[in-house]
């Protein structure tokens, strides 16, 4: 339903034009500019040693346009997830603050990079934004995981209508219920929870999930089987997080081995270990109890940089 980008016959994005930019930031600037919040996002961390950090698996060769499988869904995304909600409440973010067309182009830069997986929230408000990259790359050719604050069978009924509508897809791969801090929270959310099982039923969305800001609703959410996703905050320092990482890896673990997908956030604490990138994307990296994780990008430096970081730990 959407416009594709044109492709060679293997597959590749043909190569587009793109806006001149101005010379990449130094070292210095990258990592002042994130502590300003220019890059913010979701991530994990693990590994040990040195930096005293707890230790799980460690991995080599990855790269942020790797496919995996989140979880027992089935449902294959790029290692890194663009997303869209840096700093974002009410309807806004560091994100859509660029506008339509400028955030768009960011997206379909990352897609020229393989990365295929839009992670975006009703909350910021990127709906549209999304929507429109969405109609540059073609529909059937990225992921796109949302979510929603309603509770109530009726209120997520209206969102599943609305958010299709806003984002100008018939399905969509991924709604988590958005930011679950009570350690009851799948009680006070029943409703919403029977809707979307019943869109998972008809295939207006592929899994559904949940996103946890406290430890008690982490702890619900790995003991609660209707949880097919879990998008979880983690990084080396347990700024913003719902605990220490240890603990957190703990759950980590044993959703992944009951067959959850799980999905990293918060990678630099909003901003608080922007002069120390390097060592959390590292920690990312070679987390083994994540599938995949997500930051948020406003700029395609900012994005080509965190890339090559990957690729580098």
């Amino acid at each position: 339903m959407a416009n594709h980008r044109a492709t060679y016959p293997c597959g590749k994005p043909r190569p587009v034009a793109q806006p001149a930019q101005s010379a990449p930031p130094t070292r210095r600037q990258f990592m002042q500019g994130i502590g300003k919040g220019m890059l913010v996002g979701a991530a994990a961390l693990g590994c040990a040693g040195k930096n005293g950090m707890p230790i799980d698996a460690a991995s080599s060769n990855k790269t942020a346009s790797d496919k995996v499988i989140l979880g027992n869904t089935g449902i294959e995304v790029s290692r890194l997830a663009m997303g869209s909600g840096t700093h974002g409440s009410g309807g806004s973010s560091d994100q859509t603050r660029l506008g339509v067309a400028g955030f768009a182009a960011v997206l379909t830069h990352g897609y020229d990079q393989g990365l295929r997986f839009f992670e975006t929230a009703d909350a910021y408000g990127s709906h549209p934004h999304v929507a429109e990259a969405i109609r540059q790359v073609g529909r059937q050719n990225v992921v796109v995981l949302t979510k929603t604050t309603a509770q109530t069978a009726t209120a997520a009924q209206a969102d599943l209508d609305r958010f299709r509508r806003e984002l100008g897809i018939d399905m969509i791969d991924i709604v988590l219920l958005h930011n679950k801090q009570s350690a009851t929270w799948a009680t006070e959310c029943a409703g919403a929870m029977d809707t979307l099982s019943k869109a998972k039923e008809s295939g207006v969305i592929r899994a559904h999930g949940v996103s946890c800001h406290t430890l008690s609703a982490l702890q619900l959410a790995a003991n609660t089987p209707w949880v097919d996703i879990d998008l979880a905050r983690i990084n080396p320092d347990g700024i913003l997080m719902d605990s220490d990482p240890a603990t957190v890896i703990s759950l980590l673990k044993q959703m992944k081995a009951s067959g959850k997908g799980v999905i990293g956030m918060k990678i630099l604490g909003e901003g608080q270990l922007g002069n120390q990138v390097d060592r959390a994307i590292q920690h990312a990296v070679q987390l083994d109890s994540i599938d995949a994780f997500t930051i948020g990008f406003t700029s395609n430096t900012q994005l080509d940089q965190v890339v090559q970081r990957i690729a580098a730990s």
